[in-house]
């Protein structure tokens, strides 16, 4: 029998090669396959290749065949081993998985953008084919977290900020943690041809902005989803590291009222399932990256179940004793967290930053600081066999930025009509009265820090004093906000932020221009150095 035609229900149908052989499918209730390996021109079976079902997880036999229970409507997916590359679509969309859906989604449903076609019977053999690829254990990923354009005019910012500057970074691949869209899911097409031109092969999770949101509940929530990328969740290895996708959005119906979001953040069983088989198949030693889009924990809003996953504990039970950086984005905040021995878990700057909002006077493209004083922007993971390191790139202005000096003195009220009424930064870089010393800050947002990153100052060859990390919004972004209230999104506004650091200013500074340094270490131990220019008056 021929190969089968490509269906939009395979997330990529030359990806997975998908045969039916012998009989026309496979028997009820079972999914059966066989992954193969292309290595120039040879093509032969891949033993011992994980294969998935979203809960149980096999390896190939001998033989490269797989069998899995598939009782009704799921997903069958390969988790790509070190040293192969899945194939990808036009836009560098990696093909992993097939769609089992016979009915396809339900019409009745009425979902304003299309879904799952029917997929009929499971087919008699449902195969991979898989590349042979050089995949040093040494190797970079790009890492982005809702880019969330709005419109098609946003979809523009993402192309000219984070995408062009992405493309000019070596990298193995790229992922994007959810919110890849703001609702209106039509963009899903430009989108990744969009960031497909940064030509690495691109990995993508859903946000709960990626939603079928006229779905009654979770069962239909993925539709248009499955059919533009595939399974929700998954996994891949890449050198030694193994990278877990998991979809913890859980839709718990539709917007009661207009506008609500109902949806909370939970791994759920059937993914704590699937996690729990997968590691039990992996050494110990394997560096884990869990990506998810919800945070596992979040400062942002401590208590909120839309912004943290209410099943971590289970979570962190099962990742005991691994080396785990856990990645994940949605609060449009940057993060560090150390939620167990072993376990970091980093929540990601948003490309989109304060959705997209703040003065676009300079290039056209608003400012989009985020709500923590962070610039737009993504990171960049750097894997050294186990070891890893993240840094932050900036979408816009200079790439090496990563912090920003300000002295708070009286001269600021914070009042939106005096805010107004002085130029950008005036009332956070002022020459300070020599008498106000005492009641001056000085306030260094580092972008990325973190409880580990360490600070200090000096004003000229002094020695160095210590600054303390205080939770409180960045001065920066409060000002911005009220000196352009018209240029933000409605619900946006400065958050007390977990990277700021302040020491008051000495009191017998006579007056003078004095250089501050402030120097220190990240959350790696990597340098931090930074100056602004300090100006003492002798009075008002």
């Amino acid at each position: 029998m021929p190969p089968l035609t490509r269906r939009e229900t395979l997330a990529g149908a030359a990806a997975m090669t998908l045969l039916a052989g012998g009989s026309a499918t496979a028997a009820a209730g079972e999914a059966t396959g066989t992954v193969y390996g292309l290595d120039g021109a040879t093509r032969a079976p891949l033993p011992n290749v994980l294969v998935s079902n979203g809960r149980e997880v096999v390896r190939t036999d001998g033989q490269g065949r797989y069998r899995l229970p598939m009782p009704g409507d799921g997903a069958v997916f390969v988790v790509k081993p070190a040293g192969y590359a899945l194939p990808l679509d036009a836009n560098n969309v990696p093909w992993h998985s097939y769609i089992h859906q016979p009915e396809g989604t339900p019409k009745e449903l009425g979902l304003r953008y299309r879904g799952v076609e029917p997929t009929g019977p499971l087919p008699a053999s449902i195969d991979f084919t898989l590349t042979r690829a050089d995949e040093p254990e040494d190797f970079d990923v790009l890492l982005f977290t809702d880019p969330q354009p709005e419109s098609r005019r946003e979809l523009d910012h993402v192309r000219d900020t984070a995408v062009a500057r992405a493309m000019t970074i070596p990298a193995a691949f790229g992922i994007t943690t959810g919110d890849v869209l703001f609702d209106d899911l039509s963009l899903y097409a430009r989108s990744n041809a969009i960031v497909g031109r940064i030509g690495l092969p691109w990995y993508s999770l859903p946000g709960n902005h990626d939603l079928n949101m006229q779905a009654p509940d979770a069962r239909y929530s993925r539709e248009t989803w499955k059919r533009i990328f595939g399974a929700p969740s998954f996994a891949f290895q890449h050198g030694k590291a193994l990278f877990v996708m998991l979809d913890n959005v859980v839709w718990l119906g539709p917007p009661v009222p207009v506008g609500a979001n109902t949806y909370e953040g939970r791994i759920g069983e059937q993914n704590l399932a699937f996690l729990r088989n997968l590691l039990a198949e992996v050494p110990a030693d394997t560096l884990i990256v869990l990506a998810t889009h919800i945070p596992l924990h979040t400062d942002a809003t401590p208590s909120g179940p839309q912004n943290n996953t209410a099943d971590l504990p289970q979570v962190l039970d099962i990742l005991r004793g691994r080396k785990v950086l856990a990645i994940c984005g949605h609060t449009h905040t940057t993060e560090h967290h150390y939620l167990a021995e072993g376990l970091h878990h980093h929540v990601m700057t948003a490309v989109s930053g304060s959705w997209w909002s703040g003065p676009d006077t300079r290039t056209g493209i608003p400012s989009a600081d985020s709500r923590d004083g962070t610039p737009n922007g993504f990171h960049v993971l750097s894997v050294r066999g186990t070891h890893y390191e993240t840094r932050f790139v900036p979408a816009q202005g200079e790439p090496d930025g990563a912090m920003r000096i300000a002295f708070e003195s009286q001269i600021r009220s914070g009042a939106p009509e005096v805010v107004r009424a002085l130029r950008p930064m005036e009332a956070l870089r002022p020459p300070i009265p020599q008498d106000a010393l005492g009641d001056s800050t000085l306030v260094v947002n580092v972008f990325d820090g973190g409880p580990k990153t360490r600070l200090s100052y000096r004003i000229g060859a002094g020695e160095p004093r210590p600054m303390v990390r205080t939770r409180r919004p960045d001065p920066f972004v409060t000002e911005l906000y009220a000196r352009y209230p018209d240029t933000k999104k409605s619900w946006v506004q400065a958050i007390a932020s977990s990277h700021i650091w302040a020491a008051q200013l000495p009191a017998d500074l006579p007056p003078g221009a004095y250089r501050v340094s402030v120097e220190g270490s990240d959350e790696y131990g990597r340098p931090l150095r930074s100056a602004a220019v300090l100006e003492v008056t002798r009075g008002v």
